[in-house]
Order: structure tokens, then C-alpha cells, then sequence
């Protein structure tokens, strides 16, 4: 996995449960638009859809990239 910078001293990103809609599960990282956040790991694994590219997953963000994206670090898939 990449190496995750976390900035212990800011609350702008945090590690939060998510639903990541990718093709690629092999990517490490995420723009904001394929990311959902949800309260729960459980609620991350009841709400993913494997048939539409949605997974349970850890992250940690938002961070905003060189280019002005926002984007998620993906921590662990949870499925």
C-alpha cells in the first residue's frame, strides 16, 4: 500500500468507512466522486454492490492533490 502522510494536528481528513465505485481494485488512491461516504463498516459492506464496481472499503482523506483534486487513500478493501 502507499504511504499515507496523516497530519495529526489537522481534522480536515480522517480515516472513515466508504464505498468505492472502481473498475481497479488495485488503485491506492480516489477522486471524491467515486467515493460515499457511511457511518459504519457494516454499513459500507450493506450498501457496496459488486456487479455495479462498489466496495467496502477504509479510507483516509480528503487530501487535495498537485492538481486541485480531493482525493481518498484507500487503507483496506473491506470485502
Amino acid at each position: 500500500m502507499a504511504k499515507i502522510v496523516v497530519d495529526l494536528e489537522s481534522d480536515l481528513a480522517s480515516e472513515q468507512f466508504a464505498v468505492v465505485q472502481t473498475s481497479r481494485r488495485q488503485r491506492k488512491r480516489f477522486p471524491e466522486g467515486c467515493v460515499r461516504i457511511v457511518q459504519s463498516e457494516q454499513e459500507a459492506q450493506l450498501r457496496a454492490v459488486a456487479n455495479r464496481n462498489e466496495y467496502p472499503a477504509r479510507v483516509y482523506g480528503p487530501s487535495r492533490s498537485s492538481e486541485g483534486l480531493r482525493l481518498y487513500y484507500l487503507i483496506q478493501w473491506l470485502g
